[in-house]
């Protein structure tokens, strides 16, 4: 990877139709350079939160963002709506072609200074806590080095999360040493009411803010 651009090597010219989108423009005078978010996001209804969860990440001084998806994420969101390069599977597959390729899946890791999983819903969160690894973002995370934060975001139906194996599952989650941003209750777009929903995307970026600071990436003014 290029220190100075932080840019990954080599997707630009394997995915001609994917278009490089700006990430932070602004300089960034309190980080000696820019530190490096990666965003996951799974396939949960909260993932139509995708596009504000980005915008109000890039409004961070000094902040670079990059998102990983899952292939059912992309029915809740427009990529065109999300001002940064989104990796998907095909990516990881059409990169690599022989033993000297990328591996984007470790590129990623390595890129990155923190990962974000927002929102996390049931089915990732039982794939990561088992050690599943059968996508891009569930590779990442498999990869991910656990010198550096990683975020998730519960996000599910109620009835979902009250069952007893998320309890354990999330328990797992911490227990690699991950972050909980614990989810709410409110009337769910299913109609039904309780606990299960991600946490609002102020409290998301808070959070980011609170892991920056505590690692020197990031000062409140």
């Amino acid at each position: 990877m290029d220190p100075s651009s932080g840019r990954l090597p080599g997707l630009e010219a394997t995915r001609p139709h994917m278009e490089p989108r700006a990430t932070c423009s602004a300089a960034a005078p309190l980080v000696e350079r820019q530190f490096r978010v990666l965003v996951g996001v799974t396939g949960s209804v909260a993932a139509l939160k995708l596009p504000l969860l980005v915008s109000r990440l890039l409004d961070i001084p000094g902040l670079e963002v990059a998102v990983v998806t899952t292939e059912r994420a992309k029915h809740f969101y427009s990529p065109q709506d999300v001002p940064v390069t989104l990796y998907s599977d095909a990516d990881e597959w059409e990169m690599w072609k022989c033993r000297s390729d990328p591996v984007l899946h470790i590129d990623l890791r390595r890129w990155a200074d923190l990962m974000l999983v927002s929102p996390l819903d049931a089915n990732t969160l039982g794939k990561v806590a088992s050690g599943i690894c059968d996508n891009l973002l569930t590779c990442v995370i498999r990869a991910w080095d656990r010198s550096k934060p990683l975020l998730f975001c519960p996000a599910m139906n109620t009835a979902m999360w009250e069952h007893p194996i998320t309890e354990q599952q999330v328990g797992q989650l911490k227990a690699f040493g991950y972050v909980e941003i614990p989810c709410v209750a409110k009337k769910l777009v299913c109609g039904d009411q309780g606990l299960g929903a991600m946490a609002e995307v102020g409290t998301i970026v808070d959070k980011v803010k609170e892991v920056l600071s505590q690692h020197g990436a990031f000062q409140q003014n």
